[in-house]
């Protein structure tokens, strides 16, 4: 199928992906009343009286922002606003259609970080959670790190959370399969933005040795020799890379047992592949190709492979996470997603495909499992609950 031919078309005879409508009756003057004047006021009375009731008497209890400024679309770069429209409106469909959360997108025509933040922060009160997306780093961190500060509300960054939780299930099912320990495995994380970045961390959080990471941006291996790096890279350098390697990706992934690609298409050769620990395990991410075609990775000695795409085995997308942690958060009144809620998704994940299943091509649940949602928000409003103890 033409997917692209096929999205056009249907995206202009829809006008879009989603539309609002009345959960009210509005079919006479009785009803009107009800909906909108004059009974409407009691509940503005009501609200002023107590700013919590929102939460009870309006969609702010259940409804998620979905705010991007177009600077890192996918993989296709900083389109601008308008162009972000349709990936915000496919992630409001997804919102609801996986974790019955009902979801606004909303795109903003500043790529400037207080101004964003500004924005976010003017229109929050409508809503129960804001879901950042396709905001370029390293800006999404402060504009996530600051929000998360002044909001009293769940603020969460989908492209590096959401990733970081299925990447984690993933790789904590895969090392059973190759049966390796996390404690002792040796990962290459091949890009450095912001998905890249919050996977280091959760992995780190998952067990992994600060040391057995290297990780390589669009120059090369980061190191605590190399000039020119500041900032998160700074720090990530002088944290990992124990063996102390320089130069690009052939260098890096010598005996390394994990590769994982947040970069872009092919530049993992077979060649490459086979100077890889024996039994190991490649998440090549990059969408919309990944740094090794499907077709070349199964001649080489990948004992598990794992891409982005929906027509290859092992799917590792965030759609497993990001409608169960609003749909936790919102249920428990979170007002933040935590480190702990974030392990809590991951390990839901993974431990939905059981021993029994567990396979080399069988290692995260497939998107339409309607256990994952379920198990996610379980264990998401499970973690914040513990927290408040």
């Amino acid at each position: 199928m033409n997917y692209d031919k096929k999205s056009l078309a249907l995206h202009k005879k829809y006008q879009g992906k989603i539309e609002v409508n009345s959960l009210f009756p509005l079919k006479n003057k009785d009803d009107l009343s009800v909906a909108y004047t004059p009974g409407v006021a009691a509940v503005c009375l009501a609200i002023a009286k107590d700013k919590r009731l929102a939460q009870s008497h309006t969609l702010k209890g259940r409804t998620v922002a979905i705010v991007s400024d177009g600077s890192a679309i996918l993989g296709l770069g900083n389109l601008g606003p308008e162009a972000a429209l349709p990936v915000m409106e496919g992630k409001a469909a997804l919102f609801k259609h996986f974790g019955g959360v009902d979801a606004f997108p909303i795109v903003l025509a500043t790529q400037d970080v207080r101004e964003i933040i500004s924005a976010i922060k003017a229109f929050a009160p409508t809503f129960g959670g804001i879901n950042l997306e396709d905001i370029s780093a390293p800006r999404c961190f402060e504009i996530e790190e600051r929000l998360k500060r002044e909001l009293d509300i769940p603020v969460f960054h989908d492209d590096q959370h959401g990733t970081a939780i299925v990447v984690t299930a993933a790789l904590l099912n895969a090392l059973s399969v190759v049966e390796k320990d996390i404690r002792r495995v040796r990962i290459v994380i091949n890009g450095a933005g912001a998905a890249a970045v919050a996977i280091y961390h959760m992995l780190i959080r998952a067990g992994v040795g600060r040391s057995n990471v290297i990780m390589l941006d669009s120059k090369g291996i980061l190191h605590g020799e190399r000039g020119g790096i500041r900032g998160y890279k700074q720090t990530i350098a002088h944290e990992t890379n124990r063996q102390g390697r320089s130069g690009g990706l052939a260098v890096a992934i010598v005996d390394a047992d994990v590769f994982i690609g947040t970069s872009v298409a092919d530049v993992l050769t077979m060649s490459m592949v086979e100077t890889m620990a024996d039994k190991s395990i490649v998440f090549a991410m990059a969408n919309p190709n990944p740094e090794i075609a499907y077709d070349l990775a199964k001649k080489t000695k990948i004992a598990v492979f794992g891409t982005g795409r929906s027509d290859y085995p092992n799917q590792i997308n965030n759609l497993l996470a990001f409608p169960g942690v609003f749909r936790g958060a919102l249920d428990a009144h979170a007002r933040e997603i935590t480190e702990e809620m974030k392990l809590a998704a991951a390990l839901a994940i993974a431990k939905l495909v059981s021993k029994k299943e567990l396979s080399a091509t069988y290692i995260v649940p497939k998107p339409f499992d309607p256990r994952v949602a379920r198990a996610v928000a379980a264990a998401v409003r499970k973690a914040w609950r513990d927290s408040l103890r």
